[in-house]
């Protein structure tokens, strides 16, 4: 009974390689990290052997890419990877919690900067155009000391010497412009308050975006951690083998082709090893670009963000949700009120304008010989023929109008996508963690008894390296289905609009 058990087990070995290297997504689709373990070929050579390995591996390759890639869509832009640094390294280990990391983002991130600073600029444009609509005082004093030759405008009087002067005049005055009726520039100043409501907006969203991109990164440096313990133990373990093979080796009992075997097990750990640790510390210079720590500051992950269950809510329900609370979506409606109002800007362009003019100051040759004196003005003008001027501008208007009403009703259709896509992942990465963490305890089984087998002399060491492969990748593929099911839970958080502020109730659960 136990010979047939080991054989089950032995079998078992070989089913399970087939089905990780199948179906389960690579260390590639983690955002590039280095692939852990060696190829497992004698677990290959084995795969049209049963039909029920092949749809073992079909079931498996349903579950392939649950999770969301690693740069989300929504913080594709590279401004969001950088930040502004203040300050100076510290002396020593700082250690970095997710949350910490994430303020700091919030400060120092250079997208949400940038969004800010167009937040200030768009203000800026709705004073100027509210300036057209408000009286315009100015102030001036000039003095002047003139001689004037009266014969050279053809002015001669008998006994009046032609040459009058010099003699000055001093003048102190105040001006005001004010529009009266002017529908253009009131349309004009909507149009740019609107702009200016959009741009707020759109720097409140990117609170949400720079959540993402920062809890993307510091998860993916978790992850790496997390595999590089997982590659330390293999290494461990594969140490114990190629020691134990040379000691049989050297006693007699074991060929030099199980130590080769099991040297460039040992070896490709190493390799392995270096590979993840070096991907580890680059992904951490990219957290420090993300937050604004400088690239020499030494610190180390406190966080470990483990699997914690999220109850996906109901799309349609959560859709609803997202149409009151994202910020994009808000923003959105107010670049159609403003192209609205840019359209009707272009129509009151021919209509008549009604404006005021005046000045009051002090005239005299000198301060203390002076008078008051004053201009006031009523003025109504409308153009007549700028037929080509008032129509095009008509058209750009109306076209920017079906831009904006085009780019809402798309931004509405994505918004409802990212909420969807975000619960399937959430979903399908659950299930995924699930049969991962299944998969890693029978590797570990199946490594156990090959070991045994190895060790009492049943078998050679080939078992025992492709039961190495096999936990190896086991362990890389939990730690890639980890990652992926907390990047969903971010990813939703995002979907609704509230990352920036909620974030913490998604990655630890409900």
């Amino acid at each position: 009974m136990k010979d047939m058990g080991k054989k089950q087990i032995g079998a078992f070995v070989s089913a399970l390689a087939i089905s990780l290297c199948a179906g389960l997504p690579s260390q590639a689709q983690m955002g590039g990290n280095q692939s852990g373990g060696s190829s497992n070929s004698g677990a290959t050579a084995g795969a049209t052997s049963s039909g029920n390995l092949a749809a073992a591996a079909a079931v498996q390759q349903q579950l392939s890419q649950p999770g969301p890639s690693v740069t989300p869509a929504d913080s594709s832009d590279p401004t969001f990877r950088g930040s502004l640094v203040t300050g100076k390294a510290m002396p020593g280990v700082m250690p970095l919690t997710l949350d910490e990391a994430i303020q700091r983002g919030l400060r120092s991130n250079l997208g949400l900067i940038l969004q800010s600073s167009q937040e200030k600029s768009a203000n800026g444009q709705r004073l100027q155009q509210l300036q057209r609509l408000l009286p315009t005082v100015t102030g001036s004093a000039s003095y002047t000391v003139e001689q004037i030759n009266l014969a050279a405008y053809g002015l001669t009087f008998p006994g009046l010497k032609p040459i009058v002067g010099p003699f000055q005049v001093f003048d102190f005055r105040a001006y005001l412009t004010q529009n009266l009726v002017n529908l253009q520039a009131l349309q004009s100043y909507i149009s740019a308050k609107h702009n200016f409501e959009a741009s707020k907006l759109t720097a409140q969203d990117a609170r949400d975006l720079v959540v993402l991109t920062v809890g993307n990164v510091y998860l993916l440096c978790v992850a790496d951690a997390a595999r590089i313990e997982s590659v330390k133990a293999d290494l461990a373990t594969s140490k114990v083998s190629l020691d134990q093979a040379t000691a049989e080796h050297d006693a007699g009992t074991s060929p030099r082709l199980d130590v080769l075997r099991s040297q460039v097990d040992y070896q490709n750990e190493q390799q392995n090893l270096i590979a993840t640790s070096n991907q580890y510390e680059k992904d951490k210079l990219a957290l420090a670009r993300t937050i604004g720590l400088p690239l020499d500051q030494q610190f180390s992950l406190t966080d470990t963000t483990p699997f914690v269950a999220l109850d996906a809510p109901d799309p349609e329900v959560a859709f609803q949700q997202a149409l009151k609370t994202r910020k994009d979506l808000a923003s959105s409606v107010q670049q159609v009120e403003a192209a609205k109002a840019d359209k009707k800007s272009a129509v009151y362009e021919q209509l008549p304008t009604a404006s005021v003019s005046g000045d009051f100051g002090d005239l005299g040759t000198t301060p203390a010989h002076s008078h008051g004196t004053y201009t006031a003005t009523g003025q109504i003008s409308a153009p007549i023929l700028q037929i080509a001027k008032t129509r095009g501008d008509k058209e750009v208007a109306a076209a920017q109008l079906d831009q904006a009403l085009a780019r809402q009703s798309d931004q509405i259709q994505q918004v409802n996508a990212d909420v969807r896509d975000a619960i399937l992942d959430i979903q399908s990465s659950a299930k995924l963690v699930d049969a991962t963490k299944s998969n890693v305890d029978l590797a570990r089984e199946a490594l156990s008894e090959a070991q045994e087998r190895y060790k009492a002399g049943v078998a050679d060491s080939l078992p025992v390296s492709q039961a190495l492969s096999a936990d190896e990748q086991a362990n890389d593929q939990y730690i890639s289905a980890l990652y992926q099911h907390n990047m969903a839970k971010l990813a939703l958080a995002r979907a609704l609009g509230v990352a920036s502020t909620n974030y913490k109730d998604y990655l630890g659960g409900k």
